[in-house]
C-alpha cells in the first residue's frame, strides 16, 4: 500500500466530503404519496369526467415538477360510472390503500352522499368538485369539503330570470327521483313563487326513465309557459325531444347539470329549445394560466366546465399536504378547511360546513346551430 502524506490525506479526504455534501441533494429522494380522482369516465356523463380527470392530472404533474414541492405525487384514477355502488368501490380502493392520503371526486351528487361515509369512517379527506347538491356539505363531515357551488345557487337566480325576464309565470316541474334531482325540484318549487311566478305540477321520475309522453302530454291542458327540467344528460335530451314529438312547443330550462355536448347528440335538433344556467367563475389570471396549460399538454379530450374545478381540488389538497403533512389525516382535513387558495376559481376558503365561499355568477346557456352558445333573447 502506498504511503499518503498526512497532508495529502486530509487534502483528498475534504474533497471527498465537499463531493458528497454537494451532491446529496441529487440524490435526495422526496417521497411518495397517492392522491385519488374519482368521477364518470365511462357512459352518458364521461365527457364531465374525463375534463375534471385532466384538469386534476394537471395539477399533479405541475406539483411534480416544482423542485419545492415536499412530495412525488402518484395519481389514482378510477370511475365511478355515475354509479353509487360503483363509487363506493372506488372509495374503498382508495381508502385501503395505505399510500393514498386524500382524494378528490365526484360529479353525480348521489354517487358522493353514498362515498362520504366511507372517509368519513376512514377520516381521509374528499374534496367534491363536482356534485351540487346541498345535502352534501350540510352533513357537515369534517372530512368532506367542496370547491362547486351548491344547485340553490344556481337555481335561484335562474328562478328568478325565467319568471321575470323571460316571463314564464307557469311552471312544470319534472325531476328525476335521485337527491339531485328531488334538490332542483324542492329549490324551484321555492324560488319561483318568492319571483312571482306559480309551479302548476310537479312529476318526479326514476333515474333512467326513458318515456316521458303521458306526463307531458297533460301539460298541453295545463298552459304551461315553460318546463323545468331537474335531471342530468340523457334524461333531458330524451324529454326535450319526447317534448317536440308531443307538440309542446316550450322552452326547457334548468341547471347545468345536462350542459354537456352528449345532451345535444340525444336531443337532436329538440335541443335548441333549451337555456340552462351555467355557473361563471371569475375570470382570473390563474384560470388564463390553466386553460393555457391544459392546452399546451395535449389531452386528448377538451376541457369541461369542472376541469377547473378538479384542478382547483387538486392544488389545494396539494398545498395542505406541504402544510400539514400526511402523517395525521385529521389534521390534513382540519388543514384543507382552514385553507386560502388562490385558483382558478378564484379566491378559494371554505365556510363551517365545507362549502366553498367564493362567490359566482350565473350565465346563460343555448343550443344554436348544433353547439351550446351564450343565450339572448330575442
Amino acid at each position: 500500500m502506498a504511503f499518503i502524506p498526512t497532508t495529502r490525506r486530509a487534502v483528498l479526504a475534504g474533497l471527498v466530503l465537499s463531493t458528497a455534501v454537494f451532491a446529496a441533494p441529487a440524490f435526495a429522494e422526496k417521497a411518495k404519496i397517492k392522491i385519488g380522482f374519482m368521477g364518470p369516465l365511462s357512459g352518458g356523463n364521461a365527457q364531465q369526467g374525463l375534463g375534471a380527470r385532466n384538469g386534476f392530472l394537471l395539477a399533479i404533474e405541475q406539483a411534480n415538477a416544482d423542485p419545492a414541492g415536499k412530495y412525488e405525487i402518484e395519481p389514482v384514477v378510477l370511475d365511478d360510472a355515475s354509479d353509487p355502488q360503483t363509487g363506493v368501490g372506488a372509495a374503498m380502493k382508495l381508502v385501503n390503500d395505505p399510500d393514498v392520503v386524500a382524494a378528490t371526486g365526484h360529479w353525480n351528487s348521489p354517487v358522493a352522499l353514498a362515498t362520504m361515509p366511507v372517509f368519513a369512517r376512514f377520516q381521509t379527506p374528499l374534496v367534491i368538485w363536482g356534485a351540487i347538491s346541498p345535502a352534501i356539505t350540510e352533513q357537515n363531515l369534517p372530512e368532506v369539503t367542496r370547491v362547486t357551488p351548491t344547485l340553490l345557487t344556481e337555481n335561484q337566480p335562474l328562478a328568478e330570470w325565467m319568471v321575470k325576464e323571460l316571463g314564464a309565470k307557469r311552471i312544470a316541474v319534472i325531476a328525476d327521483t335521485s337527491d339531485y334531482g328531488k334538490s332542483n325540484a324542492e329549490a324551484i318549487a321555492e324560488f319561483v313563487p318568492a319571483a312571482g311566478g306559480e309551479v302548476v305540477s310537479t312529476d318526479l321520475l326514476p333515474v333512467g326513465s326513458t318515456d316521458f309522453r303521458t306526463v307531458l302530454t297533460s301539460l298541453k291542458g295545463k298552459q304551461v309557459d315553460a318546463v323545468y327540467f331537474g335531471g342530468v344528460i340523457t334524461e333531458a335530451g330524451i324529454l326535450a325531444r319526447q317534448m317536440k314529438e308531443v307538440g309542446l312547443d316550450k322552452p326547457m330550462l334548468g341547471i347545468s347539470g345536462f350542459y354537456d355536448p352528449e345532451f345535444i347528440a340525444v336531443a337532436g335538433d329538440a335541443a335548441a329549445n333549451t337555456i340552462v344556467s351555467y355557473p361563471v367563475a371569475s375570470q382570473t389570471p390563474k384560470l388564463a394560466r390553466m386553460e393555457a396549460d391544459y392546452q399546451a399538454r395535449g389531452f386528448a379530450e377538451p376541457m369541461s366546465p369542472y376541469t377547473k374545478y378538479a384542478f382547483d381540488a387538486a392544488n389545494i389538497i396539494i398545498q395542505a399536504i406541504n402544510e400539514a403533512g400526511v402523517e395525521d389525516k385529521a389534521r390534513l382535513a382540519e388543514a384543507i378547511r382552514a385553507i386560502q387558495h388562490d385558483g382558478a376559481t378564484g379566491q378559494i376558503t371554505f365556510d363551517a360546513n365545507g362549502q366553498t365561499q367564493t362567490p359566482i355568477a350565473i350565465e346563460l346557456k343555448t343550443v344554436k346551430d348544433g353547439a351550446w352558445t351564450t343565450y339572448a333573447k330575442s
